[in-house]
């Protein structure tokens, strides 16, 4: 079977990584891919956004299946345009994905399906914001309504901070068009959890839980980012605390998006907060996340094609979803400057010919010249690797990471700090 999968980050790399390693798989294309995709698929020049051309090169190469990984072109109507052209495609439809990209949305289907969350206001008028601003407790989380690649979330501690963040969105066009609108949203203390979800818009099977790191300094500090860090199973998961999850507030968005006609085909993620052990959810995305895919698919035991193809045919109830009895950590390595500019072009030295199968180097911003793998993104690589327990995984995350360089590299030295509050202190700029 021909596969084509969408992106060029590191989510990508760990789809194509995983879908090599089904027998029922071919070939695969990446559009457009990057150096590490390249390993595994035949890369090819076309931008995610690029529908036309997208739907173009399936048709031409017959392809089988096309694979969406980032959240753009499922926000474009990518989904929608393939189907109407009678060709398969794993991935929400453009009013399905609104769960992700529009945040007041998605609040709406919170409160109408009764999944716990925090409360909220929504403006698109700068002055109607600052005067409810005026009246609302501290600390306050302001978000850009649209899709902002992660960064449009900005925790407020004071007044000032929080008029800041608001006028650099409606006020400065911070954010362009996702900032056009903003969700001023409750503060709510506790611990974060990412749990995403198989579901072919009825059956929801959930993945194994892990925990990200998105701010960009030690001990989440700083900045937002699209995430340093991640690690899988997250320990703060009990079996009970999952099943809530499941029944609160997987299963009712699913359902809900049902109800408004518009059924949720693909992976649907949930952002949450666990506090005082009940489970809130403070975001949807429409597809896998990043950097959590590259804990959580090198877990999976189940063949990844089974899965993708029992959504895309609506029988998701008929298949078993089994996962190896392991943890895995993944370190992501950044360039200089990262969440904000950042040089690129930069040659990376000490990465290994290829991947063990307890150690997975996972591209995420990377080219290649003739003579070197370059840097190409902000976030550059994420380390996974695998053991039997959190702590070993995360050790051997870190003992590869030493031999890669390249100017200005930075990384996190405490992912997994929070079940791992022990770490030994790592060097972590190069």
């Amino acid at each position: 079977m021909k596969i084509l999968v969408i992106g060029n980050g590191g989510r990508e790399h760990a789809l194509v990584w995983k879908l090599a390693q089904s027998p029922r798989v071919s070939k695969i294309y990446c559009a457009p891919g990057n150096a590490g995709i390249a390993q595994l698929a035949e890369c090819v020049p076309i931008k995610v956004d690029d529908l036309a051309s997208l739907q173009a090169f399936a048709k031409d190469y017959s392809i089988a299946l096309t694979i969406v990984g980032p959240e753009l072109p499922l926000s474009l109507g990518i989904a929608d345009e393939f189907r109407k052209a009678k060709l398969r495609i794993f991935g929400p439809t453009r009013n399905a994905a609104r769960i992700e990209a529009s945040k007041s949305f998605a609040k709406e289907l919170m409160v109408r399906e009764n999944i716990p969350t925090a409360g909220s206001q929504t403006f698109d008028r700068l002055d109607a914001a600052l005067t409810w601003l005026n009246t609302c407790e501290l600390p306050i989380v302001v978000k850009a309504d649209g899709l902002a690649q992660g960064k449009g979330v900005i925790i407020c501690a004071t007044k000032v901070e929080a008029q800041e963040a608001v006028t650099s969105m409606l006020g400065d066009q911070r954010f362009g068009e996702a900032g056009s609108r903003v969700v001023l949203e409750e503060f709510l203390e506790g611990e974060e959890l990412t749990v995403m979800a198989f579901s072919d818009g009825q059956t929801v099977i959930p993945m194994i839980p892990a925990q990200d790191h998105k701010r960009i300094g030690e001990g989440d500090t700083g900045p937002n980012t699209g995430g340093m860090g991640a690690y899988a199973p997250a320990p703060l998961a009990t079996s009970d605390l999952q099943r809530r999850i499941l029944a609160e507030v997987l299963q009712p968005a699913v359902r809900g998006l049902s109800r408004i006609g518009s059924p949720f085909c693909g992976v649907l993620y949930a952002g949450l907060m666990i506090k005082d052990g009940n489970p809130y959810a403070l975001e949807f995305n429409a597809r896998l996340g990043d950097p959590e895919t590259q804990v959580v698919l090198p877990l999976l035991q189940t063949d990844l094609l089974d899965i993708i193809e029992a959504v895309v045919e609506h029988r998701l109830d008929q298949i078993q979803v089994a996962w190896h009895n392991q943890a895995a950590v993944c370190v992501v390595l950044t360039s200089k400057g990262y969440p904000g500019s950042y040089q690129t072009g930069l040659p990376i030295s000490g990465l290994p010919q290829q991947s063990s199968e307890s150690v997975v180097f996972f591209h995420a911003g990377t080219s290649r010249s003739e003579q070197a793998i370059l840097t190409n993104g902000g976030r550059v690589l994420g380390i996974t690797a695998l053991d039997n327990t959190i702590r070993i995984a995360q050790e051997k995350a870190y003992s590869a990471i030493s031999p890669i360089q390249f100017e200005g590299c930075y990384y996190r030295s405490d992912i997994a700090y929070r079940v791992l509050s022990d770490l030994p202190k790592i060097d972590s700029t190069l």
